[in-house]
């Protein structure tokens, strides 16, 4: 989990921030876009709460995931790792998670690796 909680009126202008930037096509400030990454990782933790599947977004975080077995040492079995700006898109609905995979944006790999069920976070 993210190691601060960040508030969801900050998070949401974060999003809506880098949106704006998308459309005007500009690219969104470091610290907006971190801030959008660590919120959507937030939401996921709260929605899919456990320690099986390691979702990591370089350089901005990293959650622990989905019910199941528990990962404490070394490289966890089942990690997915994207760029921020295939994250916010697969987290907020705005690319599919099946389109962001099979087109290897989306690093996943282990048994459990596959966020289907639990993306669009929708916030």
């Amino acid at each position: 989990m993210p190691s601060r909680k960040i508030d969801i009126v900050d998070g949401r202008a974060a999003l809506d921030a880098v949106r704006a930037a998308d459309a005007a096509g500009e690219k969104p400030q470091r610290p907006v876009l971190a801030t959008s990454v660590r919120y959507l990782l937030q939401l996921l933790d709260e929605k899919a709460p456990g320690n099986s599947v390691e979702v990591r977004v370089p350089p901005f975080g990293a959650v622990q995931v989905i019910q199941g077995p528990r990962h404490t040492r070394g490289t966890p079995p089942n990690v997915v790792e994207m760029d921020a700006a295939t994250w916010i898109a697969v987290a907020t609905g705005a690319e599919p998670w099946a389109q962001a995979a099979a087109s290897g944006r989306v690093q996943a790999s282990g048994t459990r690796a596959d966020l289907a069920d639990v993306l669009p976070l929708r916030p």
